[in-house]
């Protein structure tokens, strides 16, 4: 049976990345590819280089300036800086011109000097067969050996910290896409305004989170939840680190334009589209003062679950009771955007 669009099944990845080993092949691989790992780690003597790469493939009016956040996202979770960024832009036949072009690259500028990254390189074609642009971006920043983080160091006994909430870019996207559709559910206009603008404020990025942290506490691991939202976010955050977690439901900051998009579209924010919220996993000593520390640099941050022993599994826990974490084949947004025309 053919797969759905999005993210292949983590069985199947798992299973394609264990043939390639990189690090028996070059010892200077430190973390290679494997499932929940947001980005590649190569050992350069006192600092490593970290190296990420992640496309858009969603529709977007912002292409430009979103593949920028998404990959310095990949790279700030690893507590590096976001330094160098390359592009591979695909255009459409028949629907690319200069305007266009132009619009994409001062997107990127943009996006590169907010960030304090440089644009290198790249390549940029006209491509048959497509019917939208799409965007391939691959980022690279360096990190001293001593403030490295790998979404594996998670450790039975941490908390779990989420910062601002979901589904930011979800409710961003379906606000741009399925505008008329919202509108005739009987969402407000000021609503819908507001989650477009989530593309910046809130906004996708979590560098300054991630880097504001890591000045302040040993930060175990840390994982930006994109495709298939905070739920396999958390699940490829357990993966990696071989632990269990236990989640308190009531705890997830969703925010109100987010759950009111998913409730007039019939969708699970747990599932929906996550870029923008960063998960942390800390001591127990230790996640106050992370918290406190974003709080005052205007960036909400909340405890919402522990780490338990594999054994213990995904859980998530509300006043029903206890039950495993859901799980998505597909990101909620992708449903949304095949199952409801606009």
């Amino acid at each position: 049976m053919p797969f759905l669009p999005g993210k292949l099944p983590n069985a199947v990845l798992e299973a394609l990345l264990a043939r390639a080993a990189p690090t028996t092949r070059d010892p200077r691989v430190l973390v290679g590819p494997r499932v929940g790992e947001d980005a590649a780690v190569l050992d350069f003597g006192a600092t490593c280089l970290i190296v990420a790469t992640d496309p858009v493939t969603f529709a977007t009016d912002q292409l430009g300036w979103y593949v920028v956040q998404v990959n310095a996202n990949d790279i700030a979770v690893r507590g590096a800086r976001p330094r160098w960024f390359l592009v591979v832009l695909l255009l459409p036949e028949r629907h690319t011109d200069e305007t266009l072009v132009s619009l994409l690259f001062d997107q990127i500028y943009n996006a590169c000097d907010a960030l304090g990254c440089t644009l290198i390189g790249g390549h940029t074609e006209i491509t048959i067969g497509l019917e939208r642009p799409l965007a391939i971006g691959q980022m690279i920043g360096e990190v001293s050996r001593a403030k490295l983080v790998s979404t594996g160091g998670v450790q039975v006994g941490d908390t779990i910290l989420l910062t601002k909430g979901i589904a930011i870019e979800g409710a961003a996207l379906l606000a741009r896409e399925r505008e008329n559709v919202l509108r005739e559910r009987g969402l407000a206009e000021n609503l819908i305004a507001r989650a477009k603008n989530f593309l910046y404020a809130p906004g996708l990025s979590v560098v300054s989170a991630a880097l504001r942290a890591q000045e302040v506490a040993q930060i175990h691991a840390m994982h930006d939840p994109t495709e298939g939202g905070l739920a396999t976010g958390l699940a490829e955050l357990a993966q990696a680190s071989n632990v269990g977690l236990v989640i308190e439901r009531a705890a997830i900051p969703i925010l109100p334009e987010c759950q009111a998009i998913c409730g007039a579209l019939g969708l699970d924010p747990l599932g929906t589209l996550a870029s923008g919220a960063l998960l942390l996993a800390v001591s127990a000593a230790d996640a106050a003062r992370v918290q406190d520390t974003l709080a005052r640099d205007g960036i909400p941050c909340a405890p919402i679950g522990v780490v338990a022993p594999r054994a213990h599994g995904l859980k998530i826990k509300s006043r029903e009771g206890v039950v495993d974490l859901p799980t998505f084949a597909r990101d909620e947004v992708a449903r949304a955007l095949e199952q409801i025309p606009d």
